[in-house]
């Protein structure tokens, strides 16, 4: 069964503007094309609910269009349906050309340009059991493993290597009715984990040790992988939390260590060296009201960690504080009007992260910029700190910055991929 693609060209009545005053006589969103660097949708017909950027040959700190990238998803099908995993390579990626005072010659240039600006999207997709609840990819050596936790209660191991090969030997299509295209491979995974008792969400690749994936599910319980050599797991789970394991996430310089978040409203750091019954080392209880849905690890400053949840809060957190009986966040973001459903910090700025949640909105912070007192009255409710909104997806449920284009975020919404960058990044 096809997966349908589609990469589309902007469509500059379904975004707001970088100035949050977006909206037009009709009540809709109008895009500030002069807020942007970067803007490009894609639909992938079943909403594809969780992606990973899958790391590339293509070269790090690229800022010259145009862009070339590399996704893997899951949709998220009705019960009638197929669910596949999604090898989705986007190609042709324009940034947006400023407006200026150009002559006619000038205009017809840009119209011949438009022509050939197309961008191409191509996917590869993979039957999956059951929806996908979340992805995560890792490149190891020349091979690309994804890892996939199924609403079946199972997580998969699966070597794309093959696919994304295929997909790169793809010659383009000419036709520009058909800038899409999706490939059908017979391919399984490599290995399936049945020791959770129920589904889940948290799933995380550690960045210092090679190998090592953590999934955590609906019970409480976190299961340890090392993908070496063989695939082996943790035949006792890590327990600590009460509840829902939502989010996981490995240290960006202790091989050992990890974080996770639930809705038992605690964060716990672990320590995978003692026994599993005992490995949860720190723990900040209540350091939410609510569920915590997810979680980020400072990548540069690694003693900070950043939280959101279900009061629609972000917190900033101090690892070297998460011992003291008194444990405060050094810093409370309060904008958002839902809950939190993803955050991520910045892969090269130490100072900037961005958030997304349920009010539909994705939200650019800078942690180094200080109060300015002379500030616009129009927007003095707002926090100092926030650099930007985007808004024109609904249901927003993931983002990630593309580690090797600079400030590019990707994101992911029931109505949608979004591949923006914004005058603030």
């Amino acid at each position: 069964m096809s997966q349908e693609v589609e990469m589309m060209e902007d469509e500059p009545n379904c975004e707001s503007s970088g100035d949050l005053s977006g909206n037009n006589e009709t009540g809709k969103l109008v895009m500030d094309e002069s807020a942007y660097r970067l803007y490009h949708q894609a639909r992938t017909g079943a909403p594809c609910l969780s992606f990973d950027i899958i790391q590339d040959d293509l070269g790090n700190n690229r800022e010259v269009d145009p862009f070339t990238m590399y996704i893997v998803s899951g949709t998220q099908a009705p019960k009638t349906h197929v669910n596949n995993l999604l090898l989705i390579k986007m190609s042709n990626l324009h940034g947006i050309k400023q407006k200026n005072d150009s002559s006619d010659d000038e205009s017809s240039d840009d119209e011949s340009e438009q022509d050939t600006n197309v961008p191409i999207m191509s996917s590869i997709a993979l039957k999956h059991k059951g929806c996908v609840n979340r992805i995560r990819s890792k490149r190891f050596g020349d091979k690309i493993l994804a890892a996939s936790w199924s609403e079946l209660g199972r997580v998969h191991l699966w070597d794309l290597s093959k696919e994304l090969k295929a997909i790169d030997d793809e010659s383009p299509i000419s036709d520009e009715q058909s800038e899409r295209r999706t490939l059908e491979t017979p391919g399984k995974p490599i290995f399936s984990f049945k020791g959770h008792p129920s589904e889940g969400y948290a799933l995380d690749w550690s960045n210092v040790e090679q190998g090592y994936l953590a999934s955590g599910d609906c019970k409480g319980n976190i299961h340890v992988w090392n993908c070496k050599e063989t695939w082996s797991v943790s035949s006792i789970p890590f327990t600590s939390h009460s509840t829902s394991v939502e989010d996981i996430q490995w240290s960006p310089n202790e091989k050992n260590v990890f974080a996770s978040c639930s809705v038992d409203k605690s964060i716990k750091i672990w320590d995978i060296r003692a026994q599993p019954h005992s490995a949860c080392m720190l723990t900040a209880s209540e350091a939410h009201s609510s569920d915590i849905n997810v979680i980020s690890w400072n990548k540069i400053e690694s003693q900070y960690l950043i939280s959101g949840g279900d009061d629609g809060l972000v917190k900033l957190w101090d690892l070297r504080q998460f011992a003291s009986s008194k444990l405060q966040p050094l810093a409370t973001f309060t904008h958002h009007s839902e809950p939190i459903t993803t955050l991520e910090w910045h892969p090269h700025e130490a100072t900037v992260f961005a958030s997304g949640a349920a009010d539909d909105q994705i939200v650019q912070w800078d942690l180094s910029i200080e109060v300015d007192e002379t500030k616009d009255e129009v927007i003095e409710d707002l926090p100092p700190q926030l650099l930007f909104i985007h808004q024109g997806q609904s249901d927003i449920k993931e983002l990630h910055w593309h580690p090797q284009c600079t400030g590019i975020i990707i994101s992911t919404a029931l109505t949608g991929i979004n591949v923006f960058r914004t005058i603030s990044a």
